[in-house]
């Protein structure tokens, strides 16, 4: 039981930690990313679809976006898709592809980037804690039923504290990054 719960507890660990990433991945630090169009759902075709899903997506310079749709027709739809998005960035369409400009940050911008980055590493910490808490809990009552002895309990909530411990620094280095890269590009 041990061994399993502390693997089934780190995969949790590892998605909050993953998902923490793809999130902070989406903000944008004034540098072109792919990943600023992974949340803009574009309606074509009769259903909300990913601009991945309907187009190719580059980055041939530091500060441009590149989409060429695999079918023309849905051109306009991912237009007004990233244009009624959050990114804040103009596209222009000369009819086979989509280019999209990423101006540099104000400080102020910045700054305001940084607070954004730092609630997101916080819900990303508060739901390794989440889990840590739902894993001790099943510790303990497992203890209690006499599942597990109570040397051995203690030993696992110990494990647990330490996989915690790490998920959280590894979060932590993440966000320091992510902010490193919208302060200083």
């Amino acid at each position: 039981m041990s061994h399993e719960l502390i693997e089934e507890l780190e995969l949790e660990m590892d998605d909050t930690v993953d998902n923490t990433r793809r999130e902070l991945a989406q903000l944008r630090t004034g540098r072109a990313s792919p990943a600023l169009l992974d949340a803009i759902q574009v309606e074509a075709y009769g259903t909300k679809t990913p601009v991945r899903q309907l187009a190719n997506v580059s980055v041939p310079e530091a500060r441009l976006i590149v989409i060429q749709p695999w079918d023309k027709s849905v051109i306009d739809d991912i237009v007004r898709a990233i244009q009624t998005s959050e990114l804040g960035l103009t596209p222009n369409n000369d009819g086979k592809l989509i280019r999209l400009n990423v101006p540099p940050l104000t400080e102020e911008r910045r700054r305001d980037l940084v607070k954004v980055a730092k609630k997101i590493g916080e819900e990303g910490k508060v739901r390794l804690r989440q889990i840590r808490r739902e894993t001790n809990e099943s510790l303990k009552k497992a203890e209690k039923s006499g599942e597990v002895p109570e040397d051995i309990a203690k030993t696992l909530l110990d494990e647990v504290q330490k996989t915690t411990d790490k998920y959280t620094e590894k979060i932590d280095s993440i966000l320091k990054d992510k902010e490193d890269e919208i302060m200083n590009f």
